[in-house]
């Protein structure tokens, strides 16, 4: 089982959320109708745990919220909307951007157009751009921009490489593509650990960022009771531990499930997926967030969910393979003896999804709006870079820090920057999750966070 990337291939195989913009970069709305059937409509499972969901295609220019909202039916938000969302600009205003601080973004195949892309949506957006270093980690191939796996993947890397520079205008990035794309079990996972681990080992990086994930109970063994395999995959995690980097993960795009081996149908029980499961990651869950045109919110942020549609949800629930960490002893409450995932949330929702310029073509070529949990770790990452900065030292592991401020909020305490989410559930597809309450849930972990506070108060704990 691949792991979830939603190209046009799949967008037809699976009738997901389809591309349905029919203007050819006219930068006019496809008929919101069309739209908003699509948004709602029942439709077959993406076919693995971790990924990014199409909303819109193909347009000129980006729309404005308030645009989106009357011609689509869902919400869109760029890096303007987003540094007001997360309150950036007191940072920012100090010089907290991210300098001096590098972000790690691991993808296979990557894309070939990065570099131009990343100039086009900082341009747009008002924001200086960023060299961005790619480092091919073995016999990556030729891309092909007729192979669906390629053309997914290099859409993931656009989602990835944009968002962590909307949050972190300062910050390095260094790109790596590995040259076999990841799947369930342990395909495509070693290059990925190997490429980390090497970078780690070299001083490269002070945050990484994971947009992909498998099923625990899809690793070899997992059946019998047996996890070497997947515990086996921990040394680039270990290395980070060991190096003080922070590694994160995206918790998945299906609620509490996941899709079958063959990518047909969802487990009828609660799964989670590793590398979000680890303990030595922070697991990153997803969000919807109502903004209007100048990014302010409308509504207090909820979990992603749709559980009367096929438009995921945001992943979370118990690790099979991971007992419960010392870091969450205080919710021992909520996750039981077990890892409890996500740790923290940031947008994700497809329907308050995100802009993104891609021109690998020929069928991306212009603005396309996306949702998923890919989205929300990558902003994470930005917000990790400025508090590396503000800390003037890398953080490491997070996971200690951040569930002391969590604590903390949940005592009245002022200044933690944690806010909490308590709307909505992670259930999906007729299978029963976790609903957001308050203090920690297995829906989006602590809630999600205020930047200008967060960031100087996680800098102080690491």
């Amino acid at each position: 089982m691949r792991r979830t990337t939603l190209s046009r291939a799949t967008t037809s195989a699976l009738g997901t959320l389809a591309l349905l913009a029919t203007t050819a970069l006219t930068g006019a709305a496809p008929a919101s109708a069309a739209f908003s059937a699509a948004l709602g409509s029942p439709a077959r499972p993406l076919p693995a745990a971790v990924g990014h969901r199409l909303v819109a295609g193909e347009y000129a220019s980006p729309l404005t919220p308030s645009q989106c909202q009357a011609q689509l039916q869902s919400l869109c938000y760029g890096a303007t909307q987003l540094e007001q969302a997360y309150n950036e600009h007191p940072l920012f205003d100090r010089g907290i951007n991210g300098a001096g601080r590098t972000i790690v973004i691991v993808d296979s195949y990557g894309s070939p157009t990065i570099q131009h892309d990343l100039d086009v949506y900082s341009k747009q957006f008002g924001i200086p751009s960023t060299n961005v270093q790619v480092v091919k980690w073995g016999s990556v191939p030729t891309f092909d921009p007729t192979d669906s796996d390629m053309t997914g993947w290099a859409e993931e890397t656009t989602i990835d490489v944009d968002m962590a520079h909307a949050m972190a205008p300062g910050a390095k990035i260094v790109l790596v593509e590995t040259g076999v794309s990841e799947n369930e079990g342990t395909t495509g996972l070693p290059e990925m650990m190997d490429a980390e681990q090497s970078l780690i080992d070299k001083g490269v990086g002070d945050v990484v960022s994971q947009s992909f994930g498998a099923t625990e109970s899809t690793f070899p063994g997992f059946d019998k009771g047996d996890y070497s395999s997947l515990l086996n995959l921990r040394y680039a995690f270990k290395d980070a531990a060991a190096h003080g980097v922070t590694v994160l993960a995206s918790s998945g795009d299906n609620g509490v499930t996941d899709s079958e081996s063959d990518g047909s149908t969802l487990y009828p029980y609660p799964v989670t997926s590793w590398p979000p499961s680890d303990p030595l990651v922070t697991a990153v869950g997803g969000t919807s967030v109502h903004l209007d045109d100048q990014g302010e919110r409308q509504s207090p942020d909820t979990v992603w969910d749709s559980p009367a549609t096929d438009d995921g949800a945001s992943g979370g629930g118990k690790s099979k393979v991971f007992n419960r960490p010392s870091f969450q002893l205080g919710v021992a409450g909520v996750v039981g003896g077990s890892r409890g995932v996500p740790d923290i949330s940031m947008v994700g929702d497809p329907k308050t999804g995100v802009w993104t310029y891609n021109s690998f073509g020929p069928q991306d070529n212009g603005w396309e709006l996306w949702g998923g949990t890919s989205v929300a770790c990558p902003v994470f990452s930005g917000v990790v870079a400025l508090a590396d900065q503000y800390a003037g030292h890398r953080l490491g592991n997070l996971n200690s820090g951040l569930y002391a401020l969590g604590g903390l909020q949940q005592l009245g305490a002022p200044g933690t920057g944690i806010t909490d989410v308590t709307g909505g559930s992670n259930t999906y597809n007729g299978v029963p999750g976790f609903p957001a309450t308050k203090g920690y849930d297995l829906a989006t972990g602590w809630g999600t966070v205020n930047a200008a506070q967060f960031v100087p108060a996680i800098a102080a704990l690491g």
